[in-house]
C-alpha cells in the first residue's frame, strides 16, 4: 500500500457527530488521508463504503456519551447514542490508532483518497475513481487480519 508516512501531520482537527453530542478533538498526530474498505461488514456498517484516518490514541480527546459495539473479537466501531453518527472502527489490542470517519471533521475535506482495499466486493454503485493503490480480498487478507466469514 502507500507509504502513509508522507501524510502524516501533527495538529489540531475538530469533528463532531450529526447532533453535536459528541466532540472529538485531535490534537497530535493523525494522517491527513483516506483509506477505504469495501468489505461486507463495513458496507453493512456504513451503507456504502467505509472511509476512514488514522489518529493517534494520545492525540485524541472524545467528550460526550459514545456507543461501542465489538465487531470481532478484535475491534469495536463507535457511534454516537443520540444521533447514530459513526465515529470510528478500532483495533482494541494494544494501543492501535483510532481510524475515524472524515465527514465528522471539516478539516479533513481535502484529504486525498489513498488506499483501497476489498475492491473487488465494491458494488457497481460506489466504484472510486482515481490513481490510488487497491487490494482485493485475496490479497488483502493474504497479509492482513480480517474477521472470517465476512460475506454479504
Amino acid at each position: 500500500m502507500t507509504d502513509i508516512s508522507v501524510y502524516r501531520r501533527s495538529g489540531d482537527l475538530s469533528g463532531r457527530c450529526l447532533c453535536g453530542s459528541v466532540t472529538i478533538e485531535i490534537s497530535g498526530s493523525h494522517v491527513a488521508a483516506v483509506g477505504a474498505c469495501h468489505c461486507a461488514m463495513c458496507r453493512r456498517w456504513s451503507g456504502m463504503v467505509m472511509s476512514d484516518f488514522d489518529a493517534a490514541p494520545e492525540a485524541v480527546t472524545v467528550t460526550g456519551k459514545v456507543s461501542r459495539y465489538a465487531s470481532s473479537n478484535f475491534a469495536e466501531r463507535a457511534f454516537c447514542p443520540t444521533c447514530g453518527s459513526h465515529l470510528w472502527f478500532r483495533d482494541t489490542r494494544d494501543d492501535e490508532p483510532y481510524e475515524f470517519m472524515p465527514g465528522i471533521f471539516a478539516g479533513a475535506d481535502d484529504f486525498p483518497l489513498i488506499s483501497e482495499i476489498y475492491i473487488d466486493r465494491a458494488p457497481g454503485y460506489a466504484r472510486l475513481a482515481g490513481d490510488h493503490p487497491k487490494k482485493t480480498r485475496a490479497e488483502y487478507e493474504a497479509r492482513s487480519l480480517f474477521v472470517e466469514g465476512d460475506d454479504p
